[in-house]
């Protein structure tokens, strides 16, 4: 059975990777937190459970746990139980985890809770908050990508033993953390010119292999329920079957997706975008590593159902031919300020939305009332290449056809309404071409940075070490 991978066990999956020497094991990006799954797309990956008897990590061998201090932080206290459940959620997730001698383990965790807590401290001593419309809009992202709806993945939650209150506060949690991330790294990065002339040589030369390549992956998803018996698996295996043979026998793909598939896409053809590969689900990537631009993969099973996956194009980042998904968009966005709270400025875009879609010319409404530089465009925000925005942003972006309009979406910035006004696959102008290297070689920076920026912060916390209690 499939389950819901914990948000915060993500973050120590990276603790583990580093030390273990792991490489392209997922979570092993520094400080990964609820955006960066958003950016992942639809998969289902394994959950924690609730913890199982284990062994104290500073005690004598016993069979059981048992609840003390282990360490405190800034007089904040970790507990046995916090440490040895976050063990458990690792031992059942990752693979890797299971190679690692279980003192070590529990070594790595302990740390790995320690650099959180000194974190959640610097943002709350920095004002930084998360309101409530922010965790739900973050619980319903993950409840998108995982195919299923917020019922269902409330669920799936607690009957993993993990109440719907404590998955709340980790994403309260790791939105709190990627927004102070943000802000104390964010504006320190820089990138040459220098730096992106040299990634664009290496780029063209074929001398960059680690920079992931672009691909653009139409789908058709035939969703299984969680339930579902196995005579009715068989089944919609069989049904993915006879779509994946009509796609091959050359069947337009973008009508059988907006005819079988149940996947958000379906109105754009089940088109996903051009965009890096290490941002579509690994499962994705591997089903077509192999396969020629144009060419069928699948069906291939998740815990959303069987995908049926058609590669639309492929590029590398930086190269001359280089071709990604645009997308022309709009918005109206109303800033947090203390005169509005969020939830009123969710409000007042619930009822601009209604207005829209009575008839009501978006930008006139932009130019009238949107708080950002835009607004004299009537919102118009251009042509944007994959990554331009903060993925909050983007995230509800790909998920419309042109000419849709969203649903109020929170993210650090205030309150949007975001229209989509077309898309198109392009090459990328020599301008574009020098953008997008300068955005991976930010990426690379950011979590170099992030790394010393952490260990730093570390370092000036008091941390308190304490013995298990004598048995």
């Amino acid at each position: 059975m499939n389950h819901i991978r914990s948000i915060l066990t993500l973050a120590c999956l990276a603790t583990l990777a580093a030390a273990a020497g792991a490489q392209g094991q997922g979570g092993s990006r520094p400080g990964v937190g609820i955006t960066d799954i958003m950016r992942a797309g639809p998969r289902l990956v394994p959950a924690p459970t609730v913890p199982r008897a284990a062994p104290a990590p500073a005690a004598p061998a016993t069979q059981r746990s048992a609840e003390y201090i282990v360490a405190l932080v800034n007089s904040e206290p970790i507990t046995n139980t916090d440490v040895q459940s976050r063990v458990e959620r690792l031992l059942k997730e990752n693979a890797e985890a299971q190679r690692v001698p279980r003192a070590e383990l529990t070594r790595l965790v302990l740390d790995r809770l320690i650099a959180e807590r000194t974190q959640l401290q610097a943002a709350k001593d920095a004002g930084i908050k998360v309101d409530e419309l922010a965790i739900d809009q973050a619980e319903q992202t993950v409840a998108r990508q995982n195919q299923m709806s917020l019922t269902e993945l409330r669920s799936r939650v607690s009957g993993e033993g993990i109440s719907v209150q404590t998955f709340r506060n980790d994403l309260r949690d790791q939105l709190l953390l990627t927004r102070l991330r943000d802000r104390e790294i964010e504006a320190k990065v820089k990138i040459s010119d220098v730096e992106i002339d040299q990634f664009l040589r290496e780029q063209r030369s074929g001398g960059n292999a680690a920079v992931p390549s672009n691909i653009n992956i139409a789908q058709v998803l035939v969703a299984v329920p969680e339930n579902a018996s196995e005579a009715q698996v068989a089944q919609l295996q069989q049904r993915a079957q006879g779509i994946a043979q009509r796609a091959r026998a050359g069947e337009d793909f973008a009508k059988l997706a907006q005819e079988f598939s149940d996947s958000p896409e379906r109105a754009n053809g089940g088109v996903l975008g051009m965009r890096s590969s290490d941002r579509y689900p690994s499962l994705f990537v591997e089903a077509t590593q192999s396969t020629a631009v144009n060419g069928i993969a699948g069906p291939v099973r998740s815990g959303a159902g069987f995908h049926v996956l058609k590669v639309l194009a492929k590029s590398q980042p930086g190269s001359a031919d280089a071709v990604v998904t645009q997308t022309q968009v709009r918005h109206i966005l109303l800033r947090n300020d203390p005169k509005r709270t969020t939830a009123q400025a969710v409000a007042q875009l619930a009822e601009f939305k209604e207005r829209i879609q009575k008839g009501a010319d978006f930008a006139g409404l932009a130019r009238e009332n949107s708080q950002d530089a835009s607004a004299k465009e009537g919102g118009d925000l251009g042509w944007s290449r994959p990554g331009q925005f903060v993925p909050e942003f983007e995230e509800a972006m790909n998920r419309l056809a042109p000419g849709q309009v969203s649903d109020p979406v929170v993210s650090r910035f205030g309150v949007h309404l975001i229209q989509v006004v077309a898309r198109r696959d392009a090459k990328l102008s020599q301008t574009e071409q020098r953008e997008a290297a300068r955005a991976v070689l930010r990426e690379k920076k950011l979590e170099e940075a992030y790394e010393t920026w952490a260990q730093e912060l570390r370092t000036r916390a008091y941390v308190e070490y304490r013995e298990a209690p004598q048995q």
